[in-house]
């Protein structure tokens, strides 16, 4: 299987933006302690410059790579509180690489 790679933007809650900056650094610290490094490529949040906007950009080696990122106990030890501060849906874009 190819490399997946994602970019998910979002709104954060007005007032929830602390909250939300702490459970998604310690979702990150556990995402690069735990999942192999050759299986999760990428994984990083970002402050966006509009008020309030957030993205994570994610790159696993394979569909079953993500699979296992969306399925681990982290994500749904700290995805619910994530989801809890965001002002609406997230979007995902997924980028593909050009083909050489």
């Amino acid at each position: 299987m190819s490399r997946v790679t994602f970019v998910s933007r979002m709104t954060v809650k007005a007032g929830h933006e602390a909250e939300f900056v702490r459970l998604c650094s310690e979702l990150a610290t556990v995402v690069h302690a735990k999942e192999a490094k050759d299986q999760t490529l990428y994984y990083e949040f970002y402050k966006l410059r509009e008020p309030r906007r957030y993205a994570v950009i994610e790159s696993f080696a394979s569909e079953a790579a993500e699979h296992a990122h969306m399925n681990s106990p982290w994500l749904a030890q700290f995805g619910p509180g994530i989801v809890a501060c965001l002002d609406g849906e997230y979007v995902r874009e997924y980028l593909d690489p050009f083909a050489v």
